[in-house]
């Protein structure tokens, strides 16, 4: 066969970008985008591809050649396929690369990154030619200073088709023909498509989730080991059901960070698997939320009354983050039993009663104002017994007279100068004397009985 020669032709000014994880092709759209005045960026890019994030992965080719014509790029088939005995075809693919070249139209090829077999697919743009040399001019998204690289012709002719089939190659080629290029998008936050890809994605390599099926349910990643819909129906009946209802009735405001969620079907998996991912021992059998890991993790054979509990604190980080602990443990404790109420979240009486009961027999509860002025060592190291119970029938008392939220959020607008709540609680109940208001809350509890 005839050696075709092909003109030498480089597309100056495409700058380079790096690729983040897995994200070569979503990368090498943004390196075109840049070079048409675009500030659209690659996660960005993978949203526009409109693909479910939760398969923590990056765009594949019919999924990247939608983002780029959603962003304004002419359409185009992705890929086609070559007889494996017919270096014709491959030659003709590569002469319709070389002609877009020419002019000026970058192509966004996928091939595999060596020829390694077991090497994965990957995504580069191909920026021009050299004839001299015969070498095709490329940017690499995956390697730092990527810019207008080099590489044989024949090794690219080696490595861009993918031979998933014997006698049938596939090439994938988007070539990226500007129409009608958009020049901004919807900025990426912390709970974006991408960046729970990615977070996934980091999850995978750091801790692993084989195994696990892991559902999306801003802010949270819910990650669990019981079949996938035993899994699904947790993560929408529990955490979306309380998110819902606590964003209603409290919390104006997301964490700003993705946490994980993890359930685990029984003892057993709750406990290997904390140390597997924590390095320590659960301190309770019941679940528990790891702030420095950004995480929750729960046996969730035990029901699902922690879980509920524990969503309360990152939320309350988000929105009162100088919330002390009484009010924290307090309404999270209160949501331990819950049910809803006309579309809000209620707390029901639960197992603390009968110690709460048994303690304002013996006149072991404290005033409120020791509670209150409680700083975390005070409340979790040296409780006396009651603090939780304590805290959480105070909430419920003012859930149960329709106060619990104009006490949030008076306490919420309040803290600088009243840091404790001991003043705001004054203020809502309209009774100055707490030793007062003590005695008559001791004797509702008492009256109140557990289902």
């Amino acid at each position: 066969m005839p050696v075709t020669r092909y003109a030498s032709v480089t597309i100056d000014g495409i700058p380079h970008v790096r690729q983040r994880p897995d994200f070569c092709g979503e990368a090498c759209v943004e390196m075109a985008l840049r070079w048409q005045g675009s500030s659209i960026d690659q996660d960005q890019v993978f949203e526009a591809a409109g693909i479910d994030p939760s398969l923590g992965r990056g765009v594949h080719a019919q999924e990247l050649r939608v983002a780029i014509e959603h962003l304004g790029f002419a359409p185009s088939d992705a890929s086609t396929t070559v007889a494996a005995n017919d270096p014709g075809s491959l030659e003709a693919q590569w002469g319709a690369l070389h002609a877009d070249l020419l002019r000026k139209v970058p192509s966004i090829v996928c091939m595999r990154f060596d020829d390694r077999r077991d090497v994965t697919e990957h995504f580069r743009l191909v920026v021009g030619y050299d004839q001299a040399s015969d070498e095709v001019i490329y940017h690499d998204p995956a390697v730092a200073g990527g810019a207008y690289l080099r590489m044989p012709r024949g090794r690219f002719l080696l490595l861009w088709p993918l031979k998933y089939a014997s006698d049938r190659w596939t090439v994938i080629r988007l070539p990226l023909v500007p129409v009608q290029i958009r020049r901004t998008a919807a900025p990426v936050t912390a709970m974006s498509p991408a960046r729970v890809a990615q977070h996934l994605m980091k999850l995978r390599s750091t801790v692993g989730i084989s195994g696990f099926t892991v559902l999306v349910e801003p802010p949270f990643v819910v990650i669990g080991d019981e079949p996938a819909p035993v899994v699904r129906r947790r993560a929408e009946d529990i955490v979306r059901w309380a998110v819902t209802r606590l964003r209603r009735d409290f919390f104006d405001r997301d964490p700003d960070r993705l946490l994980d969620i993890w359930l685990f079907r029984d003892a057993a998996s709750y406990e290997a698997n904390t140390e597997r991912l924590l390095h320590r021992k659960p301190s309770t059998p019941y679940g528990f939320y790891a702030a420095e890991s950004d995480a929750l993790l729960m046996n969730i054979a035990t029901g699902g009354g922690t879980l509920v509990h524990e969503i309360v604190h990152p939320f309350m980080e988000a929105n009162f983050p100088q919330c002390p602990p009484w009010f924290n443990e307090g309404l999270g404790s209160l949501y331990e039993q819950c049910e809803d109420r006309d579309g809000h979240i209620r707390g029901l009486t639960n197992w603390r009663l009968s110690s709460l009961q048994k303690a304002i027999r013996r006149g072991a509860v404290p005033p409120f104002e020791t509670l209150m002025a409680a700083d975390a060592t005070t409340f979790y190291e040296k409780d006396p017994g009651t603090n939780y119970a304590q805290a959480r029938y105070l909430c419920y008392y003012l859930q149960e007279k329709g106060l619990l939220q104009r006490f949030y959020r008076a306490f919420v607008a309040n803290s600088a100068a009243d840091p404790t709540g001991v003043q705001t609680l004054r203020s809502v109940l309209g009774q100055q004397d707490l030793g007062a208001f003590k005695t008559q809350w001791e004797q509702w509890v008492l009256g109140l009985r557990q289902p």
